[in-house]
């Protein structure tokens, strides 16, 4: 059996979390003292530095989440930080920088809402980079949806035209940095006039309002329709946006930021002769540390950005935090950064 390596400074015998005890508001919300959790073998511990709120944890938080959510959980799908302990032949050692990610985080087992965490090790991801914690605590959910998304679902290609439905999310706003850098031309949406220079501001080629009825704003822009269409706004919307679409065309499905998630009587025919329908849900696996590693040198270097809407220190504002997601006010990832 592999051997545990252990961190420089032991980790104390109690942390402090974030725990939900109850669904209910953002006073379910309530900052403990409670045992560090211990790490199982296969299994990385890490000191958290920074984590970004996600709509997932506010419904978790009100009780709307999935159903292997169980209480009391201690929130948070994402985190990044270092490795505390971790097996000795897991190629990761003690004060090493890592993110982590989905795979029941937060869900089904405990999350980064908290001073440490352990997470599977097959869902980490090891990174080196001078970059803050506040930036690259936007990143890991954020980033593998995006990636995931425009290469897994849609495999897209220097040269293709993007359409992004729910371009001012954080990942529609993350899915137009990276595609304008993989080379293809971008249509995203807003429901918003007011936020059109949001988009303008990631390298938006063509911000269009989205009124409901896109198809022929789209086909305006692009006659024949365009190679691939990101659907972040959900299935009430997936028959406009299915016309958006040139023939050998694909829509990937990946959000429902509307609500709707399923449609009643589906009918096959829905779908337009010739236009090719996928999802994506993906898991850390489908963000490689290389793919992640390329994403912040190109931070760092001012040839990709990272949507940041507000930026939070310590576990106090985490309601604060959440509060920022439920209003949607601002465009970009709310981001908790912890205190040593």
């Amino acid at each position: 059996m592999s051997q545990p390596a252990a961190a420089d400074d032991a980790a104390p015998a109690t942390m402090r979390a974030v725990v939900v005890t109850r669904p209910g508001g953002l006073d379910a919300l309530e900052i403990k003292d409670v045992p560090v959790p211990p790490r199982k073998p296969g299994w990385v511990r890490i000191k958290v530095k920074a984590f970004g709120v996600n709509e997932s944890e506010v419904t978790t938080r009100k009780g709307e989440s999935d159903p292997e959510v169980t209480y009391p959980r201690i929130p948070g799908i994402e985190g990044v930080g270092v490795v505390d302990q971790a097996d000795e032949d897991s190629g990761l050692h003690p004060g090493q920088q890592v993110a982590t990610m989905m795979g029941g985080m937060g869900r089904s087992y405990d999350g980064a809402y908290a001073q440490y965490v352990t997470v599977p090790a097959g869902q980490v991801i090891p990174f080196e980079t001078s970059l803050p914690w506040d930036v690259v605590g936007a990143l890991p959910e954020m980033f593998q949806t995006a990636y995931g998304s425009l290469t897994r679902g849609l495999d897209l290609k220097a040269g293709q035209r993007l359409l992004i439905r729910g371009g001012t999310s954080t990942v529609g706003l993350s899915a137009a940095a990276m595609a304008k850098e993989m080379g293809a031309t971008v249509i995203s949406t807003t429901r918003h006039a007011e936020r059109v220079g949001e988009l303008r501001a990631m390298g938006v080629d063509h911000p269009v309002v989205d009124d409901g009825r896109l198809a022929e704003k789209v086909r305006d822009l692009v006659p024949r329709g365009v190679d691939a269409a990101l659907e972040l706004v959900g299935c009430t919307v997936l028959p406009d946006t299915f016309r958006c679409v040139r023939v050998h065309g694909t829509v990937c499905f990946t959000g429902a930021l509307a609500g709707g998630w399923s449609i009643p009587d589906f009918s096959p025919f829905l779908i337009p002769g010739g236009v090719r329908l996928t999802s994506y849900a993906g898991q850390a696996a489908d963000l490689p540390a290389d793919v992640f590693a390329r994403q912040l040198r190109a931070l760092a270097e001012g040839r990709l950005m990272a949507p940041v809407a507000k930026v939070y220190h310590g576990l106090e504002q985490v309601r604060d935090a959440q509060a920022g997601v439920e209003s949607g006010a601002m465009a970009g990832k709310h981001v908790v950064v912890l205190n040593d």
